[in-house]
């Protein structure tokens, strides 16, 4: 029998959808690592990524219930991020991509 017919990829590209992209990890890594984290916070932390991006990226990863948008009611508005639940439950994967960059990285020169 072929291994390859019994495989069932859809759980695998699922997790593919809901971190892919240059910034969802790099938003993630941020919010496990400070835990709580404004907008403006996340914008100076993720180098690059323009207010249009990272707010594109905050709202797919809320839809998807990876992270949770806080709003406090007072003047001016205040918004926080955290991860939920579910985005924690992914942290060991990107404890070890961490890990495995760290030993990876010297080795690039």
């Amino acid at each position: 029998m072929d291994k390859c017919t019994d495989i069932n990829p859809e759980p695998f590209e699922y997790t593919l959808s809901i971190i892919s992209g240059k910034w969802k990890m790099i938003i993630m890594f941020w919010l496990w690592r400070c835990e709580v984290m404004r907008y403006g916070e996340l914008k100076k932390s993720v180098n690059g990524i323009t207010h249009k991006m990272l707010s594109s990226q905050l709202k797919e990863l809320e839809a998807d219930n990876i992270i949770v948008r806080t709003e406090y009611g007072q003047v001016p508005p205040r918004v926080e991020y955290s991860l939920s639940k579910k985005g924690i439950s992914l942290m060991p994967i990107l404890k070890e991509m961490c890990i495995w960059g760290h030993s990876n990285f010297k080795n690039l020169s």
